[in-house]
């Protein structure tokens, strides 16, 4: 089983000013896989409570897969892949082009989204947009992947080329 962890940045959803539907709209994709979410929260735009959380969730909790929603446009206050970059070890590039790609067929404003993936440790940190419509077309297209990506991770897997069936 996956643990997940979901973290919102949101100014407004911090102060209880917002419902989070957008790490309601994670939590519910993610009830597709085989995850069970351990950790939900909401903090603010505010670069080191996100990288604090992070190192959290990721090196004292050992989560496996952590979702962050918000935060990743171009308004002064979006930090999160700043954040998220001060925390990550190693790039996974492929997540957020293959988010972006797909996005950009439904808006143009997807090519403004600077959210990122890596992984810290043995947990995979997976920036998402913060509207609840955003989440679920970047989350959807990659979903099928996380689980083969997180045995990767944790050595579960030997051999990562498909079967082709020549040979």
């Amino acid at each position: 089983m996956i643990s997940a962890g979901i973290l919102t940045i949101s100014d407004r959803g911090w102060r209880g000013q917002r419902q989070d539907r957008s790490g309601e709209e994670v939590k519910a994709l993610l009830s597709t896989l085989d995850a069970r979410v351990v950790r939900h929260d909401i903090v603010p735009d505010e670069r080191e409570v996100i990288c604090r959380r992070l190192r959290q969730w990721a090196d004292e909790e050992g989560i496996d897969l952590i979702i962050t929603t918000g935060g990743t446009g171009l308004s002064p206050r979006d930090v999160t892949p700043e954040a998220t970059l001060l925390v990550v070890e190693r790039m996974v590039p492929g997540l957020s082009e293959v988010m972006r790609a797909e996005s950009l067929k439904k808006t143009p404003r997807a090519m403004l989204s600077r959210g990122v993936a890596g992984i810290r440790g043995g947990s995979l940190i997976i920036n998402l947009p913060g509207s609840p419509k955003a989440v679920r077309e970047c989350l959807e297209v990659i979903l099928p992947t996380l689980p083969h990506a997180l045995e990767t991770l944790k050595g579960e897997v030997e051999e990562c080329a498909e079967e082709t069936g020549s040979g």
